[in-house]
């Protein structure tokens, strides 16, 4: 069957729900990894993305309590935190400082109790007014459903308010996986995975571009990633608004959710086949802060083509256990990428070429 598969790649076909099931379920681990850099190479010839980047995430604070989160906080409880808009302000100013310049700020947050969607469009007003130049990629679908909610508006108006005070583009999260069972174990208070996916088909109507993630390794199967999978590839068949799809290895430490790490072979299995079944997705992202340094290079030979960025400081997934560090340097991802035999590419937001090395 696998013969099968690579014919139906290499003939431009898409493969389907079976195929996907059964390259999870194979062992050929070397073969599909050979394939997936078989496509990523004709999408991106051999070039593997950075950018230099500051995550933010201005509170932990959330009426959510998921179970596979260990971010979230009460407030008043130990270990939450709330940052004003000058801390914000002076965060990215510092990360500026040390790096030289910024291309992106990524910013996402906890379900704030109190804050109204006001004070989130503020922040968006008051970065882009002090620099102007930088990307903001800021707040997931889940956010910009509690927006609507808190402020009684529509996902649209919603929407509108943030790209026109300076929104450029919304990272992936809070798809985790979209399977109802799945989601009911893992997150029953987030919305649902029909939900996030109506909220990310709007915002690519107004020419907002996103990522996409999933969640993978806790209590889900293999068809509920392929199920996954298959529902990120007909929205991009609709709507063309996906950059990049981002697979998140799951980290139990201080979660509800006590399960072993996913295994290497896992993550670069799932990765390969993100790659094979995406085919409209032009990037998948390597995500080293999960992945850690080393896994994150060798996904690159897997079908990756994106080590995401310099980040500076993470959070939410160090919170539950990651064991990466917390930032990277330019120096750092260049010779991750290079050592790998791909050509190290520095990006913008929306995967624009800013220098090849």
């Amino acid at each position: 069957m696998f013969a099968e598969i690579k014919r139906k790649i290499r003939d431009g076909e898409r493969i389907s729900e079976q195929d996907a099931l059964y390259l999870f379920n194979s062992d050929e681990l070397h073969q599909i990894g050979e394939l997936a850099d078989e496509v990523s190479r004709k999408i991106n010839l051999n070039r593997a993305y950075f950018i230099i980047n500051r995550h933010i995430n201005p509170t932990n604070i959330c009426v959510n309590r998921c179970r596979f989160c260990a971010f979230s906080r009460s407030k008043g409880e130990e270990g939450a935190y709330e940052m004003t808009q000058e801390e914000v302000l002076a965060s990215i100013r510092e990360a500026w400082q040390s790096m030289g310049y910024l291309t992106e700020v990524h910013i996402v947050s906890a379900l704030h109790p109190e804050w109204q969607f006001e004070h989130y469009l503020e922040m968006i007003k008051a970065i882009k007014e002090e620099f102007p130049n930088i990307g903001i990629k800021a707040f997931t679908a889940v956010e910009i459903d509690y927006f609507a909610k808190k402020s009684g508006m529509d996902i649209d108006d919603i929407l509108i308010e943030l790209k026109e005070a300076g929104l450029d583009i919304m990272p992936g999260g809070g798809a985790e996986i979209f399977k109802p069972d799945v989601r009911n174990i893992i997150c029953p208070e987030k919305i649902s995975g029909e939900r996030w996916l109506e909220i990310v088909k709007v915002a690519h109507s107004l020419g907002i571009k996103t990522n996409a993630t999933m969640l993978y390794g806790h209590v889900e199967s293999y068809e509920d990633r392929v199920d996954h999978l298959l529902r990120l590839r007909k929205l991009q068949d609709e709507t063309g608004g996906f950059l990049a799809f981002i697979p998140l290895s799951y980290q139990s430490e201080n979660t509800q959710i006590k399960v072993a790490y996913p295994s290497g072979i896992d993550d670069l299995k799932t990765i390969a086949i993100s790659r094979l079944v995406l085919d409209n997705i032009p990037h998948i992202k390597s995500y080293w802060i999960m992945l850690g340094e080393k896994l994150a290079q060798l996904a690159l030979l897997f079908g990756a083509d994106c080590l995401e960025g310099t980040i500076i400081e993470e959070k939410i997934a160090h919170s539950a256990g990651a064991r990466s560090k917390k930032g990277n340097t330019v120096e750092e991802l260049v010779h991750l990428i290079r050592e790998a035999g791909k050509i190290p590419v520095e990006r913008d937001s929306f995967y624009n070429v800013l220098r090849i090395f």
